[in-house]
C-alpha cells in the first residue's frame, strides 16, 4: 500500500570492477567512484572506499591494504562489495532512509548462480526493496540508444576496467557473446612491464593508468604525446625519472587489444549470417571506460573491416542504459531477472 501513495526511490547500478556509478532517477549521476576499499586486516576495519581508498594504493604503511572487492565483474570479497555499496547507498539516499529502494544493477552475461546470489545479497544487506538484474551488453546497448528491440543484429563492445564484454544483440536478447580479460587493466599491467623492461623503471597501478589516459594510444599518433615518469630505478633503487612518447606505447599495449580483436572476431564467427551482414553495415559499438583510449576505434576498424564507433559518454553508458531499461521494464522483461 505504500507504494500506492509514495513512489519509491530508483537506483541504476554500473558495479564495476574498475568503477561504480549509480544514478539515482530524477537526479542524474550520484556516485562515479573507483571500486577499491582501504582496509587494516589487523583490525579487520575498513578505512576508506571509493576514491579516498584509491589515492592509497601503493602507497598504503604497513598493515593497509588497498583492494578491489571485485573480479571480472563478480564479487571475489563479499564483506568489501557491501561496505562499498553501504557507502555509496549513504552518499545517493542518505544515512537516514525511510524507504528501501528499487535497484537495477548490470551484471556480466556469463554470470553464475553463485556469482548472481552473492551481488542479490549484498544488495539485500544495505537495504532494497526489490533487485532487477540486466546482462551489461544489453544495458550497454541501450545506453548507447541502439536498436536492439528490432530483428537486425547489433554487435556492442562494452570495455571495462576488468573485462571486455562483446555481444551480438537481437530483439532485445543476446545471439552471440564472449567475454574476454583483457582490459583497462591488462592495459596498466602492460605499461608496467614495458617500462620495468625498456627504462628499468618500476613504476605502480595509479602511474600506469595515468601514463594510459594521458598519452596512450592504440595506434601510433602523427603528433606525438610525451610524459615525464618518476618511479623507482630497479638497479638501484633510488628515484628516477624518464620521458615516456606515446608511439613507444602502442607495440606494448597492442599486444592486450590484439587479444580484445580475437575476441570479437570470435563472437562475429558465431552470429549467423543474415545477422552478420547487419552489422557489416552499421559497424559496432564501443562503450566503457576503456573505449577512450586513442584511436581505438580506428585500430578496431582496420583489423575487422567493419567500422568502429565509439559512444558519447562511455564510461556512462551502461548505467544511462540500466536507467532507461528502470522506466521500461516490459520492454525489457526477456533479458531482465527480478529478485
Amino acid at each position: 500500500m505504500i507504494s500506492n501513495y509514495f513512489k519509491l526511490p530508483r537506483l541504476a547500478i554500473d558495479f564495476g570492477t574498475a568503477n561504480c556509478v549509480i544514478i539515482l532517477q530524477g537526479k542524474g549521476v550520484v556516485v562515479q567512484e573507483p571500486t577499491v576499499v582501504a582496509v587494516s586486516p589487523k583490525e579487520r576495519k575498513v578505512l576508506a572506499v571509493g576514491e579516498d581508498a584509491k589515492i592509497m594504493l601503493g602507497k598504503v604503511p604497513e598493515g593497509i591494504e588497498a583492494r578491489r572487492p571485485l573480479r571480472s565483474g563478480g564479487i571475489a570479497n563479499y564483506r568489501l562489495a557491501e561496505a562499498l555499496l553501504r557507502k555509496f547507498f549513504d552518499i545517493s539516499l542518505g544515512k537516514v532512509r525511510i524507504f528501501k529502494p528499487e535497484v537495477i544493477i548490470s551484471v556480466p552475461a556469463g554470470l553464475n548462480s553463485v556469482e548472481e546470489r552473492a551481488i542479490i545479497q549484498a544488495l539485500n544487506a544495505v537495504g532494497v526493496n526489490k533487485v532487477y538484474l540486466l546482462p551489461e551488453p544489453i544495458a550497454a546497448a541501450i545506453g548507447a540508444e541502439m536498436p536492439i528491440h528490432t530483428s537486425s543484429g547489433n554487435l556492442i563492445v562494452n570495455l571495462g576496467g576488468g573485462t571486455v564484454e562483446i555481444a551480438v544483440l537481437s530483439l532485445n536478447g543476446i545471439v552471440s557473446y564472449s567475454s574476454h580479460r583483457g582490459s583497462g587493466d591488462a592495459l596498466n599491467e602492460a605499461i608496467i612491464s614495458f617500462l620495468k623492461h625498456k627504462h628499468k623503471l618500476i613504476i605502480g597501478e595509479q602511474t600506469a593508468e595515468k601514463i594510459k589516459i594521458e598519452i596512450g594510444a592504440a595506434m601510433e599518433l602523427k603528433k606525438e604525446l610525451k610524459m615525464e615518469v618518476r618511479g623507482k630505478d630497479i638497479k638501484t633503487g633510488l628515484p628516477l625519472a624518464v620521458v615516456i612518447k606515446s608511439n613507444e606505447l602502442v607495440k606494448p599495449l597492442r599486444g592486450v587489444l590484439n587479444e580484445v580483436i580475437e575476441a570479437i572476431k570470435h563472437v562475429l564467427n558465431d552470429t549467423p549470417p543474415e545477422l552478420l551482414a547487419d552489422i557489416v553495415d552499421r559497424g559496432l559499438v564501443l562503450s566503457g571506460g576503456t573505449a577512450m583510449l586513442r584511436n581505438i576505434d580506428q585500430l578496431l576498424t582496420c583489423a575487422i573491416g567493419i567500422p568502429a564507433h565509439v559512444v558519447d559518454e562511455p564510461l556512462t553508458c551502461v548505467v544511462r542504459g540500466l536507467n532507461t531499461a528502470m522506466d521500461n521494464i516490459e520492454l525489457f522483461k526477456r533479458s531482465v531477472k527480478s529478485r
